[in-house]
């Protein structure tokens, strides 16, 4: 029996990770190699924690900020000025998008963590991922689902823009209750951690637009191992909450999520919205900027239990995502 639980983990990580690769080697099934990757990662940090807390003696969640920072610098080569000038042609869409964004997500998030009865930190995680921008993943969800790509991407970086006064305000309204929430501490986080690496990311596709062709390739991959790592520290640092509460969190998220989609898609309709955009603002509002969820409750919320949701819902989106977008793309948009 000992034999057999020590070869347990190295047994189940190779599995993951023998998936991973066999999945992005598929072309019909590539678009789930990064969630194969994710659980590769938080199956090394479950049979081995302490690989993920620290590495003689440097505690590793102070690597958080900084992956996230480069996570979201990558956003922002991918973004240009024109992203945002594009809100002002299409202003009803971004306007029904962004009132569906900060209101179906941060409410949806108190009332599931009321109906698991989740508390403190595990709670205000709940509302944390829901209170959070929309994640950059959704552009290439929004294309393979037949949507408005240019709305969507438009969508993601304003509602990214408007979080630091969104995010703190949503956590204060709803997860104070749980845990103290500072405003003003949140904000300046978000500012830093979120809007100066976009502005960063913004000013260098300006000025390498067309120079430097490899950016766009090696971004993708540097933002996916970023955030594979960043799960597997928060998932280290809480593995016996996560043993307690998993199994819960994992229903809650998806839960979450798909009222997310929902909410999304039949308030856009019901704003006027047609069916191209209506999938759009669904995609945008059921899928969350979950790095920065997790930074913030590292950093702000001071709480490895609050990264927990964010954790988990991060790789249930993409595999949710990815399952509506096929579904979609089946399916001609009505006129």
């Amino acid at each position: 029996m000992p034999e057999f639980r020590s070869l347990l983990g190295p047994v189940v990580i190779a599995a993951f990770f023998a998936l991973a690769l066999a999945v992005r080697r598929s072309q019909a099934l590539s678009g789930y190699s990064f969630t194969a990757f994710v659980f590769t990662f938080v199956a090394a940090s479950m049979f081995y924690p302490a690989a993920f807390i620290s590495w003689g003696g440097f505690k590793l969640s102070r690597l958080i900020t900084p992956l996230i920072q480069i996570i979201m610098f990558g956003m922002g080569v991918g973004l240009s000025v024109g992203d945002f000038v594009r809100a002002v042609r299409m202003p009803r869409g971004v306007a029904a998008g962004m009132l569906l964004q900060f209101t179906v997500m941060p409410i949806g998030g108190w009332l599931v963590a009321k109906l698991f009865g989740f508390e403190g930190a595990v709670a205000a995680g709940v509302i944390l991922i829901g209170s959070s921008p929309g994640g950059v993943a959704s552009n290439v969800i929004t294309y393979l689902a037949r949507g408005n790509v240019a709305l969507s991407v438009t969508m993601t970086a304003c509602s990214t823009m408007a979080a630091p006064l969104m995010t703190p305000l949503a956590m204060k309204l709803l997860a104070g209750e749980y845990v103290p929430i500072s405003f003003e501490e949140m904000m300046l986080s978000i500012v830093q951690m979120i809007i100066v690496p976009v502005v960063a990311g913004l000013i260098a596709n300006k000025l390498l637009h067309g120079r430097a062709p490899w950016i766009d390739r090696l971004m993708p991959v540097v933002s996916m191992s970023g955030i594979c790592f960043i799960i597997a520290i928060i998932t280290a640092a809480s593995r016996d909450k996560l043993l307690e509460v998993g199994v819960a969190l994992i229903a809650a998220a998806m839960l979450q999520n798909s009222l997310g989609y929902l909410l999304g898609y039949w308030g856009a309709r019901a704003l006027g919205l047609n069916e191209v955009d209506s999938r759009t603002v669904s995609i945008e509002v059921g899928l969350q900027n979950g790095g920065m969820a997790s930074g913030l409750a590292m950093n702000v919320l001071r709480s490895s239990d609050a990264a927990l949701a964010p954790a988990i819902f991060g790789p249930w989106m993409n595999i949710s995502g990815s399952m509506l977008a096929s579904w979609w793309r089946k399916r001609t948009p009505a006129a």
